[in-house]
């Protein structure tokens, strides 16, 4: 390991490496199977979100402003786990944990858009929420496809400009000390950490995004939930309170799967030192198991989803019993 942090001359007054080395998990036994765990991880996920993505697609009575925000978060789901899964694969399951200057910045800016677009399109659906519990009346008055588009693209610009400008900002930095990055991906802050020169800008630019796509939208998602709770509480019947809080039960548990993975790291980090495979454990986990996670958690607790998924596993299995009572019909007649 060394060798690799004095593989760049210390004389160069600029210098940009021709490749990093992801370190990964350092020292843990049996490492592979948590990658081939992995592995198992980006099937489910392509799998359960193109499911949902199908649903979505072909039931006309989901083509909604609501819809259009949940087929966003499917659409970082996947993106996520595509830029982020089968690299770690690659680079720890087939001892390739060399990657590119150029590759890794691409790696970066990849993991990070979808890794916040989806809190960002979580805040979305927190304020599509408000507006169906708050204001019930006047949701489809203001909740409307135009509303949802202009939010959705606003979403994305904003997201992508932030990361244009984090990413832009590490190509003016010269790594003349080490090339081996603490971490199992690009990840921003290893990155920028192992520059010789200064990188105060980078610093603040990773403080400045992790407070805008991380802290803000958490923010205004759990103030949307405090209009919300004020809602439910003037509602008389506790029959009517239930079925509002159900309406918000899948929205609720992706919000505590995305931010509790996250938010526990970046305090553990503050609080005390944290172990750097615990750091990567937690973060793989996050980047991972959350894409997973979200369609299985839309099919079970969201109505409409479920009984579709019903009427079309009935509908299939209806046909299938057809086909082979027609070709029992056919067997008989020879």
């Amino acid at each position: 390991m060394s060798s690799l942090n004095s593989t760049l001359s210390l004389n160069t007054t600029f210098v940009r490496p021709p490749f990093f080395f992801i370190s990964g998990l350092n020292n843990m036994p049996h490492a592979k199977y948590y990658y081939i765990f992995l592995c198992f991880v980006f099937v489910v996920t392509v799998l359960g979100n193109s499911f949902v993505m199908f649903i979505i697609y072909t039931e006309r009575s989901f083509h909604t402003p609501k819809y259009m925000a949940i087929l966003n978060l499917i659409i970082a789901d996947l993106g996520e786990s595509t830029a982020f899964i089968p690299n770690v694969i690659a680079m720890f399951l087939f001892d390739s944990q060399y990657i590119s200057f150029d590759a890794c910045l691409v790696n970066m800016y990849f993991v990070l858009l979808f890794a916040c677009l989806q809190s960002l399109t979580l805040t979305v659906l927190a304020y599509d929420r408000l507006v169906a519990i708050c204001l019930p009346l006047r949701y489809h008055a203001i909740i409307t496809m135009q509303a949802m588009v202009v939010m959705l693209t606003l979403v994305w610009a904003y997201d992508s400009v932030l990361m244009i400008l984090m990413v832009t900002f590490i190509t003016r930095l010269s790594f003349c000390k080490s090339i081996v990055v603490q971490s199992c991906f690009c990840e921003h802050g290893p990155v920028y950490t192992l520059a010789c020169n200064d990188n105060f800008i980078n610093h603040v630019i990773s403080r400045v995004h992790v407070a805008l796509l991380l802290h803000l939208p958490f923010i205004l998602t759990v103030i949307s939930y405090v209009f919300i709770a004020g809602a439910l509480s003037k509602i008389a019947s506790s029959e009517g309170r239930f079925k509002a809080i159900k309406t918000c039960s899948a929205h609720l548990m992706l919000v505590a799967l995305y931010y509790l993975p996250i938010m526990g790291t970046h305090i553990a980090g503050l609080t005390s030192t944290l172990h750097l495979n615990t750091r990567i454990m937690n973060l793989s986990i996050a980047n991972s198991i959350t894409p997973m996670m979200n369609p299985i958690i839309y099919v079970l607790n969201t109505e409409e989803i479920k009984e579709f998924s019903k009427k079309l596993f009935k509908r299939k299995k209806k046909k299938t019993a057809t086909e082979l009572n027609n070709q029992n019909k056919g067997t008989d007649l020879y």
